[in-house]
């Protein structure tokens, strides 16, 4: 699939699976996806800086009865997996161009059903804390979107932020912790991520880097 960025924002200009600013939708459908953009009442589920949308098209696929959105606000990136969702016509599969610190803006209270954050960029600076996706201001706003027993689960084979995460989430009241490792391929937990793979985590374990994974949900969801 090589072709420029100018050609790639032409493609999702075009993408009805992409949703955009200066798109009829953007901007319209919070609190609406199941009725105006999916035309059903399924659970909604996000990728979060999905990239190339590898978990957004991999999960469409295995699960044709719920709804994927992959939110990244990088067009170039996200032209990969809305090509693959236009080309398979998944109907159950969307893409939001948006930062993810507006996600507010474009979901309701409890419109979603499960959010995956799949090896986001760990941000290892102490002046980007505020910029992990697992900081506390982006688990509050989570947790007004995400549906009572909602999982969130987070991948990635950045061992600290692995255990920053650990840190935030075991300091919250509010935070029930369901599974944790720091070798995920090497545990009883193989088949909670569907052996999905991103590029980038397959570069990751031919490096012999180990992969962990967080799953919960916040305590009053339950």
């Amino acid at each position: 699939m090589g072709r420029s960025k100018t050609a790639k924002f032409a493609d999702n200009e075009a993408n009805r699976h992409v949703i955009q600013p200066d798109k009829p939708l953007f901007g319209k459908l919070c609190g609406r996806w199941s009725d105006q953009y999916f035309n059903n009442d399924h659970d909604i589920v996000l990728e979060l800086a999905c990239g190339r949308g590898e978990y957004t098209i991999g999960l469409a696929l295995r699960f044709p009865d719920r709804n994927f959105i992959g939110v990244d606000i990088k067009g170039a990136r996200i032209w990969t997996g809305s090509q693959h969702a236009l080309h398979d016509n998944l109907v159950n599969t969307a893409f939001l161009r948006v930062h993810i610190q507006n996600l507010g803006a474009h979901f309701g209270p409890h419109e979603v059903s499960e959010i995956w954050i799949i090896h986001p960029d760990p941000r290892p600076k102490s002046s980007d804390e505020r910029r992990r996706l697992t900081c506390t201001r982006f688990l509050d706003m989570y947790k007004q979107l995400i549906k009572p027993g909602g999982f969130l689960r987070l991948k990635t084979d950045n061992t600290g932020l692995y255990r920053y995460t650990l840190d935030v989430l075991q300091s919250r009241p509010d935070v029930h912790i369901h599974d944790a490792t720091d070798d995920l391929y090497n545990s009883s937990l193989m088949a909670e991520h569907y052996n999905i793979k991103t590029k980038y985590e397959q570069e990751f374990l031919a490096e012999g880097n180990m992969i962990k994974y967080i799953k919960f949900s916040f305590k009053g969801h339950l």
